[in-house]
Formats: structure tokens, sequence, C-alpha cells
């Protein structure tokens, strides 16, 4: 299943100039703050497996791939200088053990100075000769890969482009929506595949050939969780073994669109049930915490509003017993629900910039007691956020209230008819808006 099934590249043809147009405002900035003249970009190199010659898969540098839809292309080198027409020196080795890259084509091209290179020594004339004017972004293992640049990441200028990475440009939101569609697609036939009593393996290879991507090519392992395995929040199994019965399914996967993400969670009963009725009870609440996305709102304040609900919803279903007040300072909530309400979402699946207070680099704290939580940011337009609330059945936690007032306060009974279900996540991916909300997850499911 191809890429353009979920997008048209015309689509992208009228949004793409103004995104390249915003990157380089944003980089003339980080130029100008860190004092230099030209951002050599590199894409990345090969990491080499310990004592062996073969690779990890390659994951091209984020900054990288903000300008250019070039998500397995190593040894690459984006040369910006304000003014000038960027510079894409783009290797393409000749080689007879892997296909060469394909030369380069798409709606990107005519955007950029495309140098073709055989051989990576061969970047080194193609580069800006005054050294001293040049920052490096990139990660760098090998010395000879940045040619001499001694900057190499100043915090001057990525502050700058971590902070503003969080505001996504129209290009960005037309990836991410079709990013969703793909995942929406792969939800669907890993739950058909849950329902025909398939194994997590089988309903992994579902999933992936409905998105028409591989472990390589997907933003993150997929967490294909059948029944208490729901509990485990980063289940990173697929077992092969078929479960004579399958209770209960929590799927955590999304799809990459020209190296965007999409990142959806969703729970499901194997049959009608006091269980189901939790999950629907868990999407209302969850669609809830949505309607509350607007530019302005504290991230954090929501993220602690959800402990309220949450310890209403607790109380409702007699999972637990005490004041809304009493259970989260108690921290009856964090056990049930342990991980943060969600983070941004990009070209990194926990994209970068979530607790920066402006573009120096400041820090805005958790609050006391979520060491978990992965942005703290106030929302603004056209950021791309998760809402994700959870309720788990984790013995861990339960374990560790033992001896204080809040294990009093669990419904110990209750807790253990919920155990063989595991747990329930609801998440989906939503971009702020001025008054409101665009919910991408429902918007791809609707469609």
């Amino acid at each position: 299943m191809s890429t353009q099934q979920f997008i048209d590249d015309t689509v992208l043809d009228r949004s793409y100039p103004a995104h390249v147009n915003t990157l380089k405002s944003r980089h003339d900035r980080a130029l100008e703050k860190a004092g230099g003249s030209h951002v050599v970009i590199f894409s990345g190199a090969p990491k080499p497996k310990f004592l062996d010659d073969c690779f990890y898969p390659f994951q091209a540098n984020p900054h990288f791939v903000s300008w250019l839809p070039l998500t397995t292309m190593p040894y690459c080198y984006l040369v910006y200088t304000p003014g000038e027409k960027p510079l894409l020196i783009y290797y393409q080795e000749k080689d007879y053990w892997h296909t060469p890259p394909a030369s380069p084509a798409g709606f990107w091209t005519a955007f950029y100075d495309i140098r073709i290179v055989n051989s990576v020594e061969d970047v080194a004339e193609l580069l800006p000769r005054n050294k001293d004017k040049c920052i490096l972004i990139g990660e760098i293992t090998d010395d000879s890969h940045a040619f001499g640049i001694e900057r190499i990441n100043p915090n001057t200028a990525v502050n700058i482009l971590h902070y503003e990475r969080a505001r996504k440009t129209p290009y960005e939101l037309e990836c991410m929506r079709a990013a969703s569609r793909r995942a929406v697609a792969g939800h669907r036939a890993a739950e058909e595949s849950f329902r025909a009593g398939s194994s997590e393996f089988d309903i992994h290879l579902a999933y992936c050939r409905a998105v028409g991507q591989t472990e390589r090519d997907l933003p993150y392992g997929n967490i294909i969780a059948l029944n208490e395995n729901g509990a485990v929040l980063h289940y990173q199994h697929q077992s092969p073994v078929v479960h004579e019965d399958s209770r209960s399914f929590l799927i955590d996967a999304g799809a990459t669109v020209y190296g965007y993400a999409s990142d959806i969670t969703r729970a499901y009963s194997s049959e009608s049930s006091e269980y189901q009725q939790l999950i629907d009870r868990m999407d209302s609440m969850q669609q809830e915490i949505v309607s509350e996305v607007r530019a302005g709102v504290d991230y954090a304040a929501l993220h602690l509003r959800t402990h309220e609900k949450l310890a209403a919803l607790l109380v409702e279903l007699d999972l637990a017993r005490g004041s809304v007040d009493a259970l989260i300072v108690n921290g009856v909530t964090s056990a049930f629900f342990p991980h943060g309400l969600g983070h941004l979402l990009g070209i990194q699946v926990h994209d970068v910039g979530g607790f920066m207070a402006d573009e120096s680099g400041a820090v805005i704290d958790r609050p006391p007691g979520h060491s978990f939580l992965r942005l703290t940011r106030t929302l603004e337009e056209d950021q791309v956020v998760t809402i994700e609330p959870g309720l788990y059945v984790i013995d861990m936690l339960f374990d560790n209230l033992r001896g204080t007032p809040a294990y009093a306060m669990l419904n110990q009974e209750r807790i253990d008819w919920l155990r063989p279900y595991g747990g329930i996540r609801i998440e989906d991916n939503i971009r702020v808006l001025d008054d409101g909300a665009e919910n991408l997850t429902r918007d791809a499911f609707a469609s």
C-alpha cells in the first residue's frame, strides 16, 4: 500500500512552498542568534551493531526531514545560506550490495539546487569554504562527517528551531492528516484480526499489511497487547501464541507519511460486556478532555484536570473510594494512571520542545509528582498534541501503596475483576486551534 493512497501530492504542491519559506525564516533567526552564515544539516549515518558488520535501521535526522521527505537517505547534506536557494548534496552510492537511492523526483525538487555525489569524500567540494561561518546540525559519530565544521548543534540555534517546530505548517498538517488515515487503516485491520481470534503477532502483521509499512517505516514499535498485557504501558512483545480466551485488546500504533507521524491508541472488548461499558466511559472522558483543548490552555493544568476526572470515574465505577481530592493527594489516581496526558507530535513521536518556555531554552517544570508528563507548555495554534488518558491494573503500583492511607481506598474486589483485561488507553492526535481543536484521529476514523 503506497503513500499516494493516503495523500495526493498535488495538495503538497500548494502547501510546500510556504513550508520552505517558513523554514528559511526560522533558520535565518537561528543563524543570526548563533552568529553564523550557513546552516549545514547532516541527514545522518547508519549505526553498526556491536561486534557485527550489520547496521541498525537508519532514521534520518529530524532537522533534515523537516526540509525534505527523505527519511531513509544517509550521508546527505542540506546547506542553507540566507538569500540563496538551499543546496542539497544528494548521496547516491554506486553499490551492488544494495539498491542505490533513486534519482531525486517529486514535489520538493524544484526548491533545491541538487548535486548528486557518489562518495562521501565528494561532499567536501560542495560545502561552504568558510567553515568558521558554518553551524552543523546533526548527529556526528565520526569527525570526518563534519568536514572541519567545529560548531555542531549550538544551543543558541537549536533552541530556536526546536521551540518553533511545535507549530506545524499547512504542509506538515497535511502529512499528519495522511499519517492518521494510514494508521486508521491499520487499526481497522487489527481490530478485525483480534475479533477473528488471532495472536498478537498475527494482529501486528495485519496492521503492517494494511498500512503498507514494516517496522523499519513505522514511527515506533507497535504495542499489540491482549488481555493482561494491556496493563504494560510500553508492551514490547508480539506473542505468536493464540489465546483460547482473548478478552481484551489494546493497540497503540501509528504510521508515517513523508516522515511525519501519527500515534493512535484504542482498546477493544471481545464482547459486549461491563468491560466494554468501561471503554465507552473512558472514551467519553477522553472526549471531554479534548473539548478543552484550544490556544492558551496550560497543558500541565489539563493533565491535572484529567486526574480530577479520573478520580470521579474511579468512584463512579467503585474501583476506589474517597473524595476526588483524597484520591489525588494520596496517589490513587497516579497508580491507575501513571503516565502523562500526552505530548507534542510531529516528525518525532515525542516531538522536541515539550518543556520549553521560549526560544532561549528555558524550561517549564513538570507539576510535582508527575514526572512522566512530556508536555508543560501553554498550547498554541497549530501545535499537534496527543490526548491519551489511561486506566490500568498495574499490581506493582498498587503494592507500592501498601501501608499508606491510599491502599484502604482501593476496592480490591473490583480491581480483581478488571485485572484480566489489563487496562484501557484512548489516544487521539489533536491540532490546536484558536478557539478549539481539530481531531485528526476521529476525522480519519470517520472517513
